[in-house]
């Protein structure tokens, strides 16, 4: 069955760090344009970070550059969201996703390929 399933996501203070993890079953994460995306309530959901295929080129939305990391595992059927200093309006569910080629870091350039269903992340205090 492939199926992308991510973990990590928790109740946190302004400030706390967190890492997300996305593991892949039924296929590898080999060849394949990665994400992050969130949704918050009552927004759409928005790209947070995507990297290549090639892992040569990384894309950040200006919110998060310089807090988040976006990585592969070594495992190479995982890869994780680094989410540093979080902030209140980081509260969102975030998904993982993957594609045959990243066109843009968006949904609708993500939205022909494999969806987690989503982890809660909620920074507050």
């Amino acid at each position: 069955q492939v199926q992308l399933v991510e973990s990590g996501g928790a109740l946190v203070q302004p400030g706390d760090s967190l890492r997300l993890s996305c593991t892949a079953s039924g296929f590898p994460l080999d060849n394949l344009a990665l994400g992050w995306f969130r949704q918050a309530p009552g927004k759409e959901r928005e790209g947070v970070s995507c990297i290549s295929k090639s892992l040569d080129y990384t894309y950040y939305s200006e919110a998060v550059k310089g807090r988040y990391t976006i990585s592969r595992g070594n495992a190479k059927n995982t890869f994780y969201l680094q989410m540093n200093n979080l902030k209140p309006e980081d509260t969102a569910v975030y998904y993982c996703a993957t594609e045959l080629y990243l066109q843009s870091c968006t949904p609708s350039d993500f939205r022909l390929g494999t969806w987690g269903r989503g982890t809660q992340v909620t920074v507050s205090s």
